[in-house]
């Protein structure tokens, strides 16, 4: 088998096995619906199955900044109920975080989960372990905002009470992490009298780290595994899977155990990774001193490993061209923020389309009309076919290759009283928005680098990415095609571009949107959207 087993961004995975069914939750920050569910049924093959928070009551993230939302959720199982733990953070920088815990439940993975439950606002990367006992207890990392202490203070416990559904007891800070620093992410298992907790360490980036400790009370104290981290790519630059951490890990009933963890495989030659941070997985198993240890010797993660001893279960996969003849938008689109996406998106109003109604400025974090994929490939062509008239130049729609709003290329068409009904190119990358319309010359038909296009008739847009290379193509007729523009840094789309992999925490989408920020809500109606993986 062959990692990684979720690709494109999908951070921070929590797995838990159900009978013969195995599902994992990753992170989704500022995109909504929150958390993303793969199901599997052999740990090779996994198919998107649920985001369960997809209404107001779980989620609004509306005014969060980049990088912000869902951070790290904890999936587990207990008596008959799927618990989902997550965090969503509502403030990022600065010394203060924001980042407000809760707990839902739901007696199917993809059925409807209950309203939740606030928590407690201590610091993010909650999780839930459920005791022998019957006891739960709730972890968290705290955050520590003073000037001149650590900022990651400590992995605290507390006990859940699920029937008064609040945490009760004494708070104890159970471990401060080792000398790599930055402990988070903190999850606890109990096997042959011993409590084990599993933090990652050293950051998000390229120093990146599992460390496991145990302890024979669960308040501890925990010793440090003799052997030191249990998983890292920090040592081998060379390693396929970089920035390796952050992770679970699950028995089959066979008796074989497998990590998850997230990894970036970086462009070639470059230390940035537009697919953001993957699920990766690797063989484990107890050693003679009781410790979880990589099977293959080392803590290093490997790029292919042989596959469970389960029956393979593929599933059918999605079809790489969207009609939009549903009035249900395809599982792997997201928009931003908001649990109203009726107010900017319709597969009704027009049949056979998917409507935009434009709204505020690409990058705006109250609203903006932007449905996106993500790019799970390093090569890949995204067309799509837009009729859309607008009448200024405060109305545009196209196609866009997206990170966040300090991070995007945008091929739009919009109008002015000089030019009429034109194509323009939008770039941002490290806080500068960079308006290509004029001053790369011309390269199309028309004056002073404005392509001019019909008025009153659809437009065929398309993007193609070939590693760190981006061309933007146009055509009227969907077969003869002309690239518009220069050849652009795709790059710029990445976790370690801009401020870098400290404080960007999501990955490349690709998909439509819509403008109008003239308050006019002028629609632009998609035709369809087409993915294709592979060089062009």
């Amino acid at each position: 088998m062959n990692n990684p087993i979720l690709k494109g961004f999908n951070p921070d995975p929590s797995i838990v096995r159900v009978g013969d069914d195995y599902y994992i939750a990753t992170s989704t920050f500022e995109w909504y619906p929150g958390v993303q569910i793969h199901h599997s049924k052999d740990l090779v093959n996994w198919r998107l199955i649920s985001r369960p928070l997809n209404r107001e009551a779980l989620l609004d993230m509306r005014g969060n900044p980049d990088s912000c939302g869902i951070w790290a959720p904890c999936l587990s199982y207990c008596d008959g109920l799927f618990y989902l733990v997550y965090t969503d953070v509502k403030r990022f920088n600065g010394n203060y975080k924001d980042a407000h815990n809760y707990i839902t439940t739901s007696a199917t993975i993809d059925g409807e989960w209950s309203d939740p439950v606030y928590v407690n606002s201590s610091g993010f990367d909650p999780s839930l372990f459920h005791d022998e006992d019957g006891r739960k207890w709730f972890t968290n990392m705290v955050w520590d905002h003073r000037t001149g202490k650590n900022a990651f203070g400590g992995i605290l416990l507390q006990e859940y009470d699920a029937i008064a559904k609040k945490l009760v007891g004494p708070i104890t800070n159970i471990f401060r992490g080792t000398e790599a620093g930055l402990t988070e992410a903190p999850h606890i298992y109990r096997r042959n009298g011993y409590y084990y907790l599993l933090t990652a360490e050293g950051g998000t980036g390229y120093e990146h780290r599992m460390t496991f400790a145990r302890a024979k009370n669960i308040e501890g104290p925990y010793e440090l595994d003799p052997q030191g981290y249990f998983l890292t790519s920090a040592d081998n630059p060379d390693l396929v899977l970089q920035r390796s951490g952050h992770g679970d890990f699950v028995e089959t009933p066979q008796g074989e155990i497998f990590a998850v963890h997230l990894s970036t495989r970086p462009l070639p030659g470059l230390k940035r990774s537009p697919l953001g941070r993957e699920t990766a997985i690797q063989r484990a198993h107890w050693s003679v001193d009781g410790w979880l240890r990589l099977a293959h010797g080392n803590n290093q993660p490997r790029a292919t490993l042989d596959a469970p001893d389960l029956a393979p279960h593929p599933w059918p996969g999605d079809p790489a061209r969207d009609e939009f003849n549903s009035d249900v938008l395809p599982m792997h689109y997201q928009w931003l923020r908001t649990p109203y996406p009726e107010n900017f998106y319709s597969l009704k109003d027009r049949p056979g389309y998917l409507r935009l109604y434009g709204k505020q400025s690409i990058g705006n974090t109250f609203e903006q009309a932007l449905l996106a994929r993500r790019q799970q490939a390093f090569c890949f062509t995204a067309t799509t076919c837009v009729t859309f008239e607008p009448e200024t130049f405060q109305q545009m729609a196209g196609i866009t290759c997206y990170y966040n709003g300090q991070k995007f290329h945008y091929l739009y068409i919009s109008h002015d009283d000089e030019h009429g009904k034109h194509l323009g190119i939008m770039s941002h990358s490290d806080g500068e928005v960079t308006d290509l319309q004029f001053p790369l010359g011309n390269y199309g038909s028309g004056t002073e680098g404005v392509v001019a296009v019909p008025e009153d008739a659809p437009i065929y847009l398309r993007a193609q990415v070939n590693f760190e290379k981006l061309d933007f193509l146009w055509s009227s007729d969907g077969e003869n095609w002309q690239k518009i523009g220069q050849t652009l840094d795709y790059s710029i789309v990445s976790d370690e571009a801009g401020r870098g992999e400290g404080a960007s925490f999501t990955g490349a989408f690709v998909g439509m949107a819509c403008q109008d920020i003239s308050g006019a809500n002028r629609p632009a109606d998609f035709d369809f959207f087409e993915y294709l993986e592979g060089s062009g």
